[in-house]
């Protein structure tokens, strides 16, 4: 299985580099040069394309912005295809092409795009976390964790049919499980609303307001509480009334004028009605006065009522003349409320069943993994010896979880020395062990495993001579897996390359790298075996070298 392939990377005013245009081909890419020409430039581009943490003196000196673009080909990595199309990045043009850029300005502030268009810098990482898995001597991070050792051991041995089936029941079982909880919520928040809603109408009926009772009351209410008022006020309006009769004074002298002047004789009929609107007030006032009653009794229950009713109001933050209206509401609230748990069994019996398919499963895909992790971890420790480290054994740990991948978690520990117990390979051993520690994981892996592009530093540190070329064709043949460039220091692991970069600085002391042909690429391999002094013997020594690269591989 190939995986992505990085063809190209551009790279502009970053660090001590003007201007770099690098491409790169299946194969293993091995890149060479003296000290401080600027191979450690290269992977830092590299790094911060893929979404290191940015900062402003990464900007070349004089520079506004660094800028840095690589281009990946991503044909046989459907996964990687699936996530751009996922986010609406794919390039429509090319859909097999990712390229993907970042800018970092002289202020350390970065901005990044994949096809052109904006992304986060988050969205970037998780892009490029399965393109390309940069190590250094202290750099193996992918490999440090546990869920890519995982996967590792599962490519090498375990049918593709039980990890599926294991995540597909662990994910019909959480999602079951946590529709049930939901809706197990849902109910429990309808019985409390229905257990609220109930004693409030409990408050309410017991209450028994009419609807229109708090109207009333309280007129009932305002006329008792001033009835002695009302009494001494009609009374001496009544007596205001009587005592001042002028109305039928003035009308009686009027009477007594012999002239019919009409003027005159519409003040006479005027008079007579003011006189009788005023014996009729007069009327209404004795009625009414009649009315009023003094009942201190009744105005106590009426006192109580309105207490009963204002409190409950103050409870229920509403009006006190809405009340009735309230009641109504909440008994029809009540009514609709259904507490029916039915549904909710059914999805409880329905995640049960989920669970117990997952246990199933896992415990199946459990017991594969034990079965082929003996066979993994010799044919790793059988590399690990051939690159030099006697006596170095990898022990697979397994450990309880409970996950879509099953029921266990495996560790990678190593021994580099018999002499001390197996650890982690984050804890153990030097950075060059280390190196060629994961080098010998993703060897074995490689056959079976879709590894990303693999950028390693100095694999080779460390080592020489006939181990080195072990190392070499060992990463020759990891080449035939997925794409692997090379950092080396060794000729033998240069010669073994299928594809040569030479990096160099110019007389400006600018960066350059180039391709390397047949003769230039005798030269470099010659340079690298005796150094300055560069002779016909070390340019045989080098031919010879590229000659045995084509001998058969490791196996």
């Amino acid at each position: 299985m190939r995986s992505a392939v990085l063809k190209a990377l551009t790279i502009r005013d970053f660090a001590l580099v003007q201007a770099l245009d690098i491409a790169f081909a299946e194969g293993l890419t091995v890149i060479t040069g003296e000290s401080g020409a600027g191979k450690s430039i290269l992977l830092g581009a590299l790094g911060m394309v893929l979404g290191d943490r940015a900062a402003s003196d990464i900007v070349r000196p004089g520079a506004a912005r660094a800028d840095i673009t690589a281009e990946f080909d991503l044909t046989g990595h459907p996964a990687a295809l699936g996530q751009l199309d996922e986010q609406a990045l794919t390039d429509p043009d090319q859909p097999g092409r990712c390229l993907v850029r970042r800018v970092v300005g002289s202020d350390g502030r970065s901005r990044a795009f994949v096809n052109g268009t904006p992304v986060t810098l988050q969205t970037l990482r998780a892009l490029c976390e399965g393109l390309v898995d940069i190590h250094g001597q202290h750099e193996n991070e992918r490999l440090m964790r546990r869920e890519v050792q995982l996967e590792l051991l599962d490519d090498y041995g375990v049918e593709p049919a039980l990890r599926r089936n294991c995540r597909d029941s662990f994910r019909a079982w959480k999602r079951t499980e946590q529709a049930a909880a939901e809706l197990a919520g849902a109910l429990a928040a309808r019985e409390d609303r229905a257990e609220l809603l109930t004693y409030q109408l409990g408050e309410l009926e017991g209450l028994d307001l009419g609807a229109d009772e708090y109207a009333g009351i309280e007129s009932a209410h305002r006329r008792l509480s001033q009835a002695h008022t009302l009494r001494e006020t009609v009374a001496r309006c009544l007596e205001a009334l009587t005592e001042e009769a002028a109305v039928g004074r003035v009308l009686r002298q009027l009477d007594g004028l012999d002239d019919e002047h009409p003027r005159l004789v519409s003040a006479r009929e005027s008079l007579r009605a003011a006189d009788q609107l005023l014996a009729d007030a007069a009327h209404d006032l004795r009625a009414y006065d009649d009315s009023l009653e003094l009942d201190p009794e009744h105005l106590d229950l009426l006192d109580q009522r309105l207490a009963a009713i204002h409190d409950l109001a103050r409870k229920h933050r509403v009006a006190p003349a809405a009340l009735h209206d309230h009641a109504t509401a909440l008994r029809a609230e009540l009514d609709l409320l259904s507490t029916d748990r039915s549904t909710l069994v059914a999805l409880q019996q329905t995640a049960d069943e989920h669970r117990k398919a997952y246990l199933s499963q896992a415990r199946k895909l459990g017991k594969a993994r034990r079965a082929i992790a003996t066979d993994f971890a010799d044919s790793v420790s059988r590399c690990m010896n051939t690159l030099g480290i006697r006596g170095g054994a990898l022990a697979l740990a397994f450990s309880d979880a409970q996950a879509e991948t099953g029921l266990e978690t495996v560790e990678f520990q190593v021994t580099t020395n018999p002499k001390y117990p197996a650890g982690p390979l984050n804890r153990i051993a030097s950075g060059g062990e280390r190196a060629r520690i994961s080098l010998a994981i993703q060897v074995v892996a490689a056959a079976r495993s879709a590894l990303p592009c693999l950028v390693l530093d100095e694999a080779d540190v460390g080592v020489g001579g006939t181990t080195a070329d072990v190392v070499g064709r060992l990463l020759r043949a990891l080449a035939e897996h997925t794409q692997v460039i090379c950092v080396t220091h060794a000729p033998q692991v240069a010669a073994l390359g299928h594809h040569h970069l030479r990096v160099r600085k110019d007389e400006q002391q600018d960066t350059l790298i180039e391709p390397l042909a047949q003769e230039r690429r005798v030269d470099e391999l010659a340079r690298m075996l005796a150094g300055a002094d560069v002779t016909e013997k070390s340019r045989d020594y080098a031919r010879t070298l590229l000659q045995e690269a084509t001998a058969p591989a490791l196996h």
